[in-house]
């Protein structure tokens, strides 16, 4: 215990000098470790540690925290930060914590857990420069100036009115060559771009960037003034997006990181990789039914593998268009059954060049042309189904309400496996005759 207490202020020493690389240390170590030098931690150095953390990993050190230190961390973080934070927690977690959350800063959270998960009222700040219209410059600038101290959020002021609607927005260069006693609404640009806050945060990227701002207002359905949303969080805000899905993909957790401790990420891979187990046990079933056809027609083991991975290849082109379609609100629910008959029609025309390619190969190789005939028939129905399946499968995992990132790969490695050697072994057995 005196060793531990010697340490503590050499701890300190790291955190305060170089709290980046204090915090890449406390992800590398193992939860109760971090959560011992987390708490052992003055509040100002634990809050400056959880910022350079993971959200997810942060509400993992958090969950088991004692009531007084998780208020204290949450009451000096951005509420947008603490309400990801709070999202994160499991449901036992949040009863628990949330009596103690400071009444302030428990409405906050509320109020930004009401945004769609993927909107930019969940990204945004609420720290944000704002006048009453009515305000002069004089006025504008003492205000300015007794905030000097704070970081502002961008070189922008918004212009309210009484009921905190925006009106404008009034740059400072123009505030600086105002004459004192000009009021705001004199000198403020009506002409506002402004971003709903249910709008999805994909659509709000695309938008800021055509225009070339690093940052805009956010407000409700009669223009409230919420927040702000700046480009770099934006940014942040989609790549992260991005990278979770393409975890969730491979059955990877969406939180996990490259140093990320041992058993947390073996958790989280574990039951992806046990439910690849059942569909591959599921696939060599399948093989099994027709052992003995094998045993007499080594050949067809050869091209097994041709025909999963050939319908898994097709099958994950049609999985990543209809993602990408899913995540930019591209496919509306009237359109839904075009775009799965469009990806079967476009796997059946890659099937029938394929499927004759196949079957040329295979007929040359082994001298039999009815091999050709069953490979390449084989070819065609199993790409057909990977098309369909790998549009399918994601929006019906959506309707379904579970995550089509997560489990559309797994489902249809399964389907096109399974089904690529139930076609073309059974072809083999209905043409066995002519095989032997």
């Amino acid at each position: 215990m005196e060793q531990e207490s010697s340490l503590l202020p050499l701890v300190e020493k790291f955190f305060e000098h170089d709290t980046a690389a204090a915090a890449r240390s406390l992800a590398r170590m193992t939860e109760e470790e971090a959560v011992e030098v987390l708490g052992a931690l003055p509040a100002p150095l634990a809050v400056r540690a959880v910022r350079h953390l993971q959200v997810g990993y942060t509400a993992a050190l958090l969950k088991d925290a004692e009531p007084a230190i998780f208020r204290e961390i949450a009451s000096s973080l951005d509420p947008q930060l603490a309400a990801t934070i709070f999202m994160h927690l499991p449901n036992e977690a949040r009863e628990r914590l949330l009596e103690h959350i400071p009444g302030k800063l428990k409405k906050q959270i509320q109020e930004l857990l009401t945004y769609p998960e993927d909107s930019v009222g969940r990204l945004m700040t609420t720290d944000f420069l704002s006048f009453h219209k009515e305000v002069t410059a004089r006025e504008a600038v003492e205000k300015i100036r007794s905030l000097a101290r704070k970081r502002l959020p961008a070189s922008y002021g918004y212009v309210v009115d009484e009921e905190e609607r925006l009106v404008g927005v009034m740059n400072m260069r123009d505030l600086m060559l105002a004459s004192p006693e000009q009021p705001l609404e004199s000198m403020m640009r009506t002409n506002v771009f402004s971003i709903h806050a249910f709008v999805d945060r994909e659509q709000a990227g695309n938008e800021l960037s055509k225009r070339r701002y690093f940052a805009a207002p956010i407000v409700d359905s009669e223009n409230h003034m919420l927040g702000i949303i700046k480009a770099e969080q934006l940014i942040h805000g989609i790549q992260d997006e991005a990278t979770e899905d393409f975890q969730r993909m491979f059955g990877a957790g969406a939180d996990e990181r490259p140093f990320s401790p041992i058993l947390f990420s073996l958790k989280k891979r574990l039951p992806w990789l046990h439910v690849n187990l059942a569909t591959a046990f599921l696939a060599a079933a399948v093989v099994a039914m027709f052992e003995g056809l094998i045993a007499r027609l080594t050949i067809l083991a050869v091209f097994l593998p041709v025909v999963a991975g050939q319908g898994g290849n097709a099958g994950a082109q049609s999985l990543a268009v209809v993602m990408r379609g899913l995540v930019m609100r591209e496919i509306p629910g009237n359109k839904v059954s075009k775009l799965i008959l469009k990806e079967g029609a476009l796997c059946a025309a890659s099937g029938v060049v394929i499927g004759l390619v196949t079957a040329m190969v295979a007929w040359v190789w082994n001298g039999n042309p009815f091999l050709g005939l069953v490979i390449g028939l084989g070819m065609f129905f199993n790409l057909v189904l990977a098309g369909l399946s790998g549009a399918a499968i994601p929006v019906l995992m959506k309707k379904l309400g579970l995550d089509p990132a997560q489990c559309s790969s797994i489902i249809l490695t399964t389907v096109t496996d399974v089904m690529g050697f139930l076609i073309f072994l059974g072809l083999a057995a209905a043409f066995q005759a002519q095989l032997i």
